[in-house]
């Protein structure tokens, strides 16, 4: 009982961290007594202050969970190709999905794409060596952990597990930067893939399946963006 309410604990932590991880970019001014509005509109900035947040909040997660880190890379590897067959035909269904349902928002609602992808890809060409980092490295292992560990400690049943990580992983993506009703459909192709990576952490039981396949997917669209 005591392990177990230390994990929520832990789990609540690590949640909350997250989504407020912008209040760390204020370090740098607090630091060096710098005026944010100064700085205001300075896209290059802004990613490097984004990265700032996320390298100390990957940094939180390395701490906070080190003895799960162990357990599953362990876990990961010593089933390495069960895993990874796992984890791509997880990741080829969710892909499939999600790429379906973006293809139905561009011909149904000749919809332009989500806001948040809007913008994550101007953020590739600023500063693609940057992005590079946050987007393939950092951002798959942080999200992971939010929306799949986090998650999976406290809820035990599969299928709600599953579901609970396709509505939080697609809301977190589209929360903020809706702007109207139509903005919100894309909680759907991103919750599919959040699904996606649900399932393959119920089936290998070690978080870096997920992990692996959040950085192929997101290396993936980096190299679209940049090279295409």
């Amino acid at each position: 009982m005591k392990d177990k309410k230390f994990v929520y604990i832990r789990n609540f932590i690590l949640i909350f961290i997250f989504f407020y991880s912008y209040v760390l970019q204020y370090i740098p001014f607090i630091l060096f007594h710098a005026n944010v509005s100064d700085y205001q509109g300075n896209t290059g900035l802004a990613l490097l202050l984004s990265t700032f947040s996320s390298l100390i909040v990957f940094g939180i997660i390395l701490c906070m969970y080190r003895n799960d880190i162990r357990k599953e890379l362990g876990v990961f590897f010593q089933k390495f190709r069960y895993n990874i067959g796992i984890g791509l035909a997880c990741w080829g269904a969710g892909l499939l999905m999600m790429f379906t349902a973006n293809l139905f928002f561009i011909i149904v609602f000749h919809s332009e794409g989500a806001n948040n992808e809007i913008i994550v890809r101007s953020m590739m060409h600023e500063g693609p060596i940057v992005m590079l980092l946050n987007a393939v490295f950092l951002a798959p292992f942080i999200e992971e952990f939010v929306f799949r560990k986090t998650l999976k400690d406290i809820i035990s049943k599969p299928v709600i597990y599953i579901i609970s990580s396709f509505l939080a992983f697609g809301i977190a993506h589209v929360y903020g930067m809706a702007s109207s009703w139509m903005d919100w459909l894309y909680v759907i192709p991103y919750g599919v893939l959040g699904g996606a990576f649900a399932l393959a952490y119920t089936k290998t039981n070690t978080v870096f399946t997920s992990i692996t396949f959040h950085m192929i997917h997101n290396l993936l669209v980096f190299m679209i963006v940049i090279f295409l």
